[in-house]
């Protein structure tokens, strides 16, 4: 568990908001979750009540499509925090489902330890700013990313500044995410190594 703590640790201490104290605290009021591969951490429909450091492993968040499809919204790697966000924070019912697609660890704190953090220090609120901003940010650019690119380009796009997603996603996930068909992402993957 020490090794599991010093990892999110060096995570929170790399925003230069929070003082040691600060952490200490936080480390107090987290436990320690498992997720088998394929299970989920959240399912459509519920409403979400803690937020999650993720130490090891892989999550793909997806919802469904109006004809009942899986589509991919993002991906999410060790050394990040994961929770349905909107949920999170309107205490409504999500209707995203974040799936492990690897045995995952976390470290998880309660909507309410989360609020009273909040209440000790305008410290919390300054960092948990920043996570909002840094999730805003990325939604922002793949939103563009959709509207903007075509399916090659965005396929580029991965290569240059995701390639880990690559490596470690089965296509079918893959090619949702580019919101494409996985025949299309074959064939664009075909041109791009020729």
């Amino acid at each position: 568990m020490v090794a599991v703590i010093s990892k999110m640790r060096s995570y929170l201490e790399t925003f230069n908001i929070l003082t040691s104290e600060d952490i200490d605290l936080f480390e107090q009021k987290v436990r320690l979750k498992k997720i088998k591969k394929g299970d989920l951490y959240i399912r459509e429909g519920q409403v979400c009540k803690e937020v999650s450091f993720v130490t090891s492993g892989l999550f793909r968040s997806f919802y469904h499509s109006s004809i009942e499809e899986e589509v991919t919204y993002c991906f999410i790697f060790s050394n990040t925090f994961v929770s349905a966000y909107s949920s999170f924070l309107l205490q409504n019912k999500t209707a995203e489902n974040i799936q492990a697609l690897t045995d995952v660890e976390l470290l998880t704190i309660s909507r309410e330890d989360i609020l009273k953090l909040e209440e000790l220090s305008i410290k919390w609120l300054k960092f948990l700013k920043i996570i909002a901003e840094q999730e805003y940010i990325k939604l922002e650019k793949r939103v563009f990313l959709l509207q903007r690119e075509t399916a090659e380009q965005r396929y580029r796009d991965l290569l240059t500044n995701q390639p880990e997603l690559l490596q470690l996603i089965p296509l079918t996930y893959l090619s949702s995410y580019l919101g494409i068909t996985q025949r299309h992402l074959s064939r664009i993957r075909k041109s791009i190594s020729n």
